[in-house]
């Protein structure tokens, strides 16, 4: 798709319908992310998200058999050795997963390299770091100084040599992540990275407005939250009042 010039949308899905309905209407990469931490299990970020969530939750996706892309996101610290993050990987290829997704640049080579070799593909992740979040001093943009453009350069070059096959950049300077993606050979998928990327990745609670703080660089296609408001007091009165069930809810 890069090749030919044709925009990768990427949308994250945590459970069977979702990425049913995704598969229905041709989304090309489903990724099962770990900000289901915040936006299905209610952590305040990403950091304690665990193995078995995420299994539990790539095995829901899988049971859709979509005919696309499944890449699972490693959570923290499940990927801290080459040997742990092979294990790990090979744990969600047999949950259903196509390929995993790994946070990091250069600092994380050796395990991009080893999970690779074993024979999952990776999808790297560049920028702004959810599971890094404390280093950076909170959600930032990146790349609007020098050494933090050049750092990004570096570890995308990096991960594109090491043979991921897309990379994830994350809250970067439109510009920069532009000269990142000339710069690879592997796609690149922003998320509020601009519109120079090969790609774009959003979480669907946060573009079908289920979640009460929307980011700056997301897109609110549907407010499913206000409507599902509408329905469950709806439905709470007519409870009350006596209204349902009806006739036709009921059988005689």
């Amino acid at each position: 798709m890069k090749r030919r010039g044709e925009k990768i949308a990427v949308l994250t899905a945590y459970d069977f319908h979702t990425a049913k309905i995704m598969d229905e209407v041709g989304v090309p990469v489903i990724l099962v992310g770990d900000s289901l931490g915040m936006v299905v299990l209610g952590y305040e970020n990403t950091l304690p998200v665990t193995m078995e969530e995420m299994l539990h939750h790539v095995r829901a996706v899988a049971r859709a058999k979509p005919g696309e892309l499944v890449v699972a996101d490693m959570p923290y610290r499940t990927y801290e050795t080459a040997g742990e993050a092979v294990r790990n990987a090979r744990r969600f290829v047999e949950a259903g997963a196509n390929a995993v997704k790994l946070e990091g640049g250069e600092e994380v080579l050796a395990q991009v390299r080893a999970v690779i070799a074993a024979g999952v593909p990776v999808m790297g992740h560049i920028g702004l770091l959810p599971q890094s979040v404390e280093k950076f001093g909170g959600y930032k943009v990146q790349g609007r100084t020098t050494e933090s453009a050049t750092q990004l350069l570096r570890d995308a070059k990096a991960l594109d040599e090491a043979g991921v096959f897309a990379m994830v950049i994350e809250c970067v300077v439109t510009k920069v992540a532009g000269q990142v993606t000339a710069a690879v050979g592997a796609p690149t998928i922003g998320i509020g990275a601009g519109k120079d990327c090969d790609g774009q990745v959003l979480v669907v609670h946060d573009m079908l407005g289920l979640y009460p703080r929307i980011p700056k660089h997301t897109r609110t296609y549907a407010d499913l939250g206000k409507t599902m408001r509408k329905a469950f007091a709806a439905y709470k009165r007519d409870v009350e009042q006596g209204n349902f069930p009806g006739p036709d809810q009921s059988f005689s």
